[in-house]
């Protein structure tokens, strides 16, 4: 057995310089590493596909494979006006005949949350099939419930036996 030293404590360690790895760009209210590429990091975004992500990239002309870190803050600015009225396919967008408006918009993060939630509530409330399914929890969408959709839900599992 060796007769270790103790170690020298040589202070605070200085950060290596990161450069846009460490750098953090706030898109839409979402947080994006700077590592990523601009095609695969705008996916991060809720309501952001990868097909809208290829149109934002083609109609503002920025090289997909360029870095989200070494965006400049007019980039970034120009990703977010263009998000908030895309001129896309209209396949490609998320909210087709709204139920309030009948307008086509395309929603991304806490919109989206919102109208998703302000819809299944009003599903429940009219008691339609789907609102049903959606207040028992389960599957709403046809899908079998033999094998799948066994939720505990606070009782215990397995075989019971009989009290006498």
């Amino acid at each position: 057995m060796e007769n270790k030293e103790p170690k020298e404590n040589k202070g605070p360690r200085e950060k290596p310089n990161l450069g846009m790895e460490g750098k953090l760009v706030r898109i839409l209210s979402t947080d994006i590493p700077g590592n990523i590429g601009i095609y695969p990091g705008l996916t991060r975004i809720k309501g952001i596909s990868w097909s809208m992500s290829n149109i934002i990239c083609q109609k503002l002309k920025i090289d997909k494979r360029k870095k989200i870190g070494s965006l400049s803050s007019e980039e970034i600015r120009q990703i977010t006006e263009f998000m908030k009225n895309p001129d896309v396919p209209i396949y490609l967008i998320n909210r087709r005949n709204d139920f309030e408006t009948g307008e086509n918009k395309h929603l991304t993060t806490s919109d989206l949350d919102l109208k998703k939630e302000f819809d299944i509530k009003r599903l429940r409330k009219i008691k339609s099939y789907k609102g049903i399914r959606h207040a028992a929890k389960l599957p709403v969408r046809g899908q079998r419930t033999k094998s799948h959709f066994r939720k505990n839900r606070g009782k215990s599992g397995g075989i019971k036996k009989k009290e006498k």
